[in-house]
């Protein structure tokens, strides 16, 4: 006899729709508990849940309460003071404590302290944020593939059994195996149903009926061959190529405190990215007096330090691009942070690479200078390359709590 195991996976002591249903109604709250616990958070346990508390005033429920004044009728069950008819004083309120403070009546409400989980936190943290103007649509060069249900098999694994197909198939051949078994008997009861029968031959149809029946009840409800497993087939599916250049200044200049703020805004940038796109390249560069495409590890963690010449990053990202990214086929992204210190006479040349041999080719480019003392040539030289370009945008991080708020609106999803 086949046996149905539930194992689908739900939270321990925990209903995984309530707890969906709890994040939608206080949504408001949580993100903004999100926000805040961004900025306490280094780059190593950035990608962590989170413990939030809610105020207790935001979980208060409406309420309604008789005020003074007033008639209204109520029983009053096994009293033996009143009738019919009767007047009784209201009687007086009793205002107890707050919770705020020490009382010694009433009860108080503590703050709701409730735990996201990785995921919840990242859902949450990077909800309305997208790459913009993501556009092409060229074929990936190594193939994406998709899960589809690809209908029903008699083989598979207990949490793919399919209740309802195996169900009607367990009917079908029960009604099925049974049919000539109701027909006898019919045949037999309509015998039983003439005058003329005797009483023992009655009796022996009966036996006869009885026979069939216990036949018909050995008849399995369900059996293995009615069980049908759903399958799924992998199918290729369209995808976007898009490549993102992250930039960063580590010049002299850019002394720790603002190489901090800008290994926050990357690893902002990097979860961003590895979470809500599937197929998507990262570029790393580093630069000083000259500039290197370095991999991950050496691009949050490698101290190299040197003078400014921003230039050099860009003439090496429009390298790569030539190289390894055609145009035609590639979403090309950029973000650049730097402390805007730079030779003078490179700035100007900033912008000329940028004007004639990057912007027209990428799809947004997004600049954030950090901590300046004061907005020098780089920035102004930026503002130029602003004017002629929509999609090139500028922001500036004073200090930690800067960050979010400014990597949102970079990032933020058009409303169409």
């Amino acid at each position: 006899m086949t046996q149905f195991i539930d194992r689908r996976q739900n939270g321990k002591s925990k209903s995984t729709i309530n707890r969906q249903r709890f994040i939608r109604r206080f949504k408001k709250q949580i993100k903004a508990a999100v926000a805040e616990s961004i900025d306490k958070r280094s780059i190593t346990n950035i990608e962590q849940g989170e413990k939030i508390t809610i105020p207790k005033q935001d979980l208060s429920e409406p309420s309604f309460g008789y005020g003074k004044g007033g008639i209204r009728e109520v029983i009053l069950p096994g009293n033996k003071d009143f009738t019919t008819g009767d007047r009784i004083n209201r009687p007086k309120s009793m205002e107890g404590g707050t919770g705020s403070k020490a009382s010694d009546t009433g009860e108080g409400i503590d703050d709701f302290i409730f735990e996201l989980t990785k995921e919840e936190f990242l859902d949450l943290f990077f909800e309305d944020l997208e790459l913009p103007d993501l556009i092409k649509t060229k074929l990936a060069s190594e193939p994406t593939f998709e899960s589809v249900r690809g209908g029903f098999s008699t083989v598979g694994t207990p949490p793919n059994i399919h209740l309802i197909r195996s169900f009607r198939n367990a009917i079908a051949r029960k009604r099925t195996f049974s049919r000539s078994y109701r027909k006898k008997i019919e045949a037999l009861e309509d015998e039983l149903k003439r005058e003329e029968i005797s009483k023992e031959d009655k009796e022996k149809i009966k036996l006869k009926i009885n026979k069939i029946k216990n036949k018909m009840s050995n008849i399995p409800f369900i059996d293995d061959f009615d069980i049908r497993y759903t399958t799924k087939v992998k199918r290729k599916k369209m995808t976007t190529q898009a490549v993102m250049f992250c930039v960063m200044d580590v010049s002299g200049s850019m002394d720790e405190k603002k190489k901090e703020m800008a290994k926050r805004f990357f690893s902002l940038l990097y979860l961003f990215l590895t979470k809500s796109y599937k197929k998507i390249t990262l570029i790393f560069i580093r630069h000083h007096t000259t500039a290197k495409e370095v991999d991950e590890q050496e691009f949050f963690y490698s101290r190299e330090t040197g003078g400014t010449v921003v230039s050099s990053a860009l003439e090496l990202m429009h390298k790569i691009i030539l190289e390894r990214f055609p145009t035609t086929d590639w979403n090309i992204y950029v973000a650049q942070a730097s402390d805007g210190d730079n030779w003078n006479a490179d700035s100007p040349k900033c912008r000329s690479l940028l004007v004639d041999k990057i912007m027209p080719y990428v799809q947004y480019y997004a600049y954030v200078e950090i901590l300046p003392r004061h907005h020098q040539s780089l920035w102004r030289s930026y503002i130029a390359v602003k004017e002629i370009f929509k999609n090139f945008a500028m922001r500036n991080i004073s200090e930690l709590k800067d960050i979010y708020p400014v990597f949102r609106e970079l990032f933020k999803r058009k409303v169409s």
